[in-house]
């Protein structure tokens, strides 16, 4: 059996447009070797596929049957064949991106739905993990791409475009002795414990610590649920706080009378000098440059 692709396409055709002659001008052929092209179909498959009474062919069960799976089987072999072609442009044959825990709240999933439709058959994997983690990711290139917030001291390997900006925001429970207060000191924060957001290595000290009493976790979602069980207070994303309105009812957020914490950070889209990226994530960070251009 030696079916190719015109055959399924001239099959479906016909079925769609109910007659020989309307399938050849359809496809820019004679009658003739629309005829010729489904009895070759005929033998090739051993089935009879028309009736050929009357002015117009009549599809039998068995066609009934199979113009259903030749459809998808169509749209199948289009995508093998622009995958292929993009294989052979320089596309990656999957895309891992991390995203850190504390931004899985924001919109990042608008630039995977880009890719999406720019690439629609790329396997793209998406993991979440904290800073530290995200970066270590990276480096080791078990991911091409990382959604993080902006780091103090930059990696010489390392390459980033910023993509937006965020906000933090420090909460407690409002059961929590701190949620007495308008205001609260530094002392008073260090005095209680705090939940922080931190990297699976407990050698890595986590960031935006500020009290002496703290335990860690690698998720904002566990955060959240220690902070409303009124165990410790912490910092939760600003979209998160808004969209979730079990947060925005029983947490409070917290002012700070003695610092101003720098809980405002730019959101940068990283990946490695050393990893050889493919055409997916070469047009995301062009798309991201391109974004900043038009907005300036």
């Amino acid at each position: 059996m030696n079916i190719n692709q015109e055959q399924l396409t001239i099959f479906k055709t016909v079925m769609t447009l109910g007659s020989f002659s309307a399938a050849a001008r359809a496809l820019g052929k004679v009658p003739s070797a629309i005829s010729m092209s489904i009895a070759n179909l005929e033998v090739d498959l051993n089935l009879q596929l028309f009736e050929r009474v009357g002015r117009e062919p009549k599809p039998t069960p068995q066609a009934l049957i199979l113009f259903e799976k030749t459809q998808a089987l169509l749209i199948e072999m289009n995508q093998w064949k622009q995958h292929a072609y993009a294989l052979s442009e320089g596309l990656e044959s999957s895309l891992n991106i991390v995203v850190v825990s504390e931004l899985l709240h924001t919109q990042w999933t608008e630039y995977i739905a880009l890719l999406e439709q720019q690439f629609p058959a790329l396997q793209i994997n998406i993991i979440s993990a904290p800073q530290e983690d995200a970066l270590k990711m990276l480096f080791n290139q078990s991911v091409q791409l990382a959604f993080m917030f902006e780091r103090e001291v930059l990696e010489n390997s390392e390459q980033f475009v910023e993509v937006k900006r965020e906000q933090l925001l420090p909460v407690i429970s409002n059961q929590h002795p701190l949620a007495e207060f308008d205001q609260v000191s530094f002392e008073q924060i260090r005095q209680h414990r705090q939940i922080v957001v931190a990297s699976r290595d407990k050698s890595i000290k986590p960031e935006l610590l500020f009290s002496k009493d703290y335990w860690r976790t690698d998720n904002h979602h566990s955060a959240s649920m220690i902070i409303l069980e009124n165990l410790a207070w912490g910092v939760l994303p600003f979209q998160m706080f808004e969209e979730n309105p079990l947060l925005k009812e029983k947490l409070k957020v917290l002012k700070l009378s003695d610092f101003t914490p720098k809980f405002e950070y730019y959101v940068d889209l990283v990946w490695s000098r050393e990893s050889q990226l493919g055409a997916a994530a070469r047009f995301l960070i062009n798309h991201i440059r391109n974004q900043r251009i038009s907005v300036k």
